[in-house]
């Protein structure tokens, strides 16, 4: 994807006083005037038997949904409707994927969705968390409900080539303007990856007969009814993705069956792995090893984090954490990991009592024509400019306003995670990690006295540099030495709403304090405390903001903390399984972003060690692999000896 979002160009009709949208680009209504949700259920949830379906989902199983128009939300809503009404009470989880090329602004969607009163409590919720018209993919997450969206933002030809499949869609919406209308959603290429990411037991419903859509499904053996439409309409398109044993008696009078019973497929539908509860290692507790063990407790599975030191021993440990992102120009938003793990951490962390919202001030230091660029690439709510001459601290530099940032206070955020009732934390150093047999699917830890902490279902290794001894084949982690400052400035603070970032940044801490940093030195891994790295902080704060910094106290009254950050060479994190047919997987190498990536990083984990729906693409998943750069895997006994961090 390389294109800019544009948003939907509406007209506006009223129908028997409903506000109905129609799209200039295709000409054509976002949903029936007849009446839209009445249509929704009887094309797309009850064509897929979804009332069933979902009612009848096992504990911990995921059920995936996926969509080819997201348009004004409302099939999602319906869905989701549906869903509070029949779900099962365990942890089974629903989750929707739909594409979206020209998504409408805020304002029009708030619009829209008025029409439907019975929709509004959920369509509150899915308001708050609609994202920027920025290309790629947005997860909206809603815990309580069981309940999750992604939502890509891009054109389908250039969106449904890049999803992993880590997940198959259970049953799609085929949704959109009307093949007449919008022929480029109905051609070949995307419905031949709309069956990629299917399989045996997949159903399709759509309010459209077009030929090329029948001929399409046939053409990858999928089989289709055509049942009584919605309203006026005399048909509309249902089908199943049949095992080939089924297939055979479908196929002789599939065109003359008025309809296709998912139902009476059980052997079919249900034709998964057991849903259980799973038992979690993760070694290592800082934040990558807490926010993975976050991601899976919220899916209901029990997590036992080991680390030999206390949690945040290490370089997650600082007072305070910046969320602090260099947004990429519009057109590589779908692929760029700091942009797209910023806009999930900024709906992530509010749950937390850790998070402080507030801007950054990111200092122009060099190459302000590029700063520019991106305050007309993006919307006024996300950057605004500011020239050295209006600043609030006297500068020689111009300055970009990120409005949607935020702090965390990291000890705050491991205190509250480690409350979760389903996440136990034990002081441990872990000496090695091995299958008992050939044979054995899960992994047994044992400690430095070689004594068993007991058999997983899955091991995550999240221990910084110290990750790379635990697989033969690793991306190399360098240590980065960095130090922060703290200091009292109570005599001149800063406001609290701003941060400021100009090399290194500062910010007021609380009360009495501003809190700097951080120094950086490549392939050091002392820890000590140095002035030296207190006169670096100052000097970069010095150069930002030189009057400021003259009424800052001596650098002799200074406190800090130096740690150690894991950094690969090529600066993407660690994320993903280590050698194939284990259950050996990983998190690390964050480096200085590791509060910005790890939300992200941890939903990418889950995905692969649960195989649900993956949130980024499969260019950008290789990106992270462990096994990246590799030209060979070698594969040795499952057994693996090495420290935890």
């Amino acid at each position: 994807m390389s294109n800019a979002i544009q948003t939907a160009d509406l007209d506006w009709q009223c129908v028997d006083g409903i506000e109905v949208p129609i799209s200039k680009q295709f000409g054509d209504v976002y949903f029936s005037k007849d009446n839209g949700l009445l249509e929704t259920r009887h094309v797309f949830l009850n064509g897929n038997e979804l009332p069933d379906r979902l009612a009848n989902l096992n504990n911990f199983e995921y059920f995936s949904v996926g969509e080819t128009g997201f348009g004004t939300g409302l099939n999602i809503l319906a869905l989701w409707q549906l869903w509070q009404q029949v779900r099962p009470n365990n942890h089974s989880h629903l989750h929707a994927i739909s594409v979206e090329k020209f998504p409408l602004s805020k304002q029009d969607l708030i619009r829209a969705l008025n029409v439907w009163t019975e929709l509004k409590p959920l369509a509150e919720q899915l308001i708050q968390q609609y994202p920027l018209p920025i290309a790629g993919c947005h997860r909206l997450s809603f815990p309580d409900e069981r309940f999750s969206i992604d939502l890509w933002l891009g054109d389908a030809h250039d969106v449904f080539p890049l999803m992993a499949k880590t997940h198959q869609v259970n049953a799609w919406f085929l949704d959109g303007f009307a093949p007449s209308c919008n022929p480029d959603l109905w051609e070949e290429n995307i419905l031949h990856h709309i069956i990629r990411l299917s399989d045996v037991g997949t159903s399709f419903a759509s309010f459209s007969v077009a030929g090329v859509l029948k001929r399409g499904l046939k053409q990858h053996g999928i089989s289709i009814s055509r049942p009584k439409g919605f309203g006026h309409k005399r048909e509309m398109l249902k089908a199943m993705w049949n095992a080939p044993e089924t297939q055979e008696n479908i196929d002789s009078n599939n065109e003359a069956s008025e309809n296709i019973h998912l139902t009476q497929k059980k052997t079919v539908l249900n034709a998964s792995p057991n849903f259980t509860q799973r038992q979690i290692a993760i070694i290592g507790a800082g934040i990558a090893g807490l926010s993975a063990a976050w991601a899976f407790a919220e899916r209901g599975h029990q997590v036992s984090i080991y680390d030999q030191s206390a949690p945040l021993a290490g370089a997650s440990g600082n007072p305070l954490a910046l969320l602090n992102p260099k947004l990429s120009p519009i057109a590589q938003t779908s692929d760029h990991l700091m942009t797209l793990a910023w806009q999930y951490a900024k709906h992530y962390y509010p749950q937390f009592h850790a998070f402080r919202p507030l801007s950054i001030h990111q200092m122009l230091q060099k190459n302000p024509e590029e700063a520019l660029a991106l305050v007309e690439q993006y919307s006024s709510e996300v950057f605004e400019y500011g020239v050295a001459s209006n600043f609030e601290l006297k500068t020689q530099y111009d300055n970009l306003k990120l409005k949607q940032a935020g702090a965390v206070l990291p000890h705050q955020l491991r205190d509250q995670i480690l409350e979760h009732p389903l996440i136990h934390f034990q002081h441990a150093h872990i000496s090695s990690c091995a299958k008992n047999t050939e044979h054995d699917t899960q992994l047994q830890l044992l400690d430095e006295n070689q004594s068993s902490l007991g058999k997983f279902d899955h091991v995550i290794i999240c221990c910084a540099r110290e990750s790379q001894a635990f697989f033969s084949h690793y991306p190399r982690l360098r240590a980065i030495r960095g130090q922060v400052s703290w200091l009292k400035n109570s005599h001149k603070t800063l406001n609290p709403q701003f941060a400021y970032s100009f090399g290194g940044y500062c910010m007021q801490f609380d009360a009495e304090h501003l809190i700097t940093g951080a120094s950086f030195y490549p392939e050091r891994d002392d820890t000590e405390v140095l002035p030296e790295d207190h006169a670096h902080n100052y000097s970069l704060i010095e150069d930002a903001f030189p009057e400021y910094a003259k009424t800052l106290p001596s650098i002799d009254t200074w406190q800090g903390r130096a740690s150690v950050r894991a950094q690969t060479l090529d600066y993407f994190p660690v994320v993903g399984q280590g050698v194939e047919h284990i259950e050996l997987y990983t998190l690390a190498g964050l480096g200085s972003k590791g509060f910005l990536f790890a939300p992200l990083c941890s939903e990418v984990l889950a995905a692969l060690v649960l195989k649900e729906a993956c949130p980024i693409s499969q260019t950008l998943l290789e990106k992270l692999s462990p096994k990246r750069g590799q030209k060979k895997v070698r594969v040795r006994k499952p057994y693996y000896q090495a420290p935890n961090g």
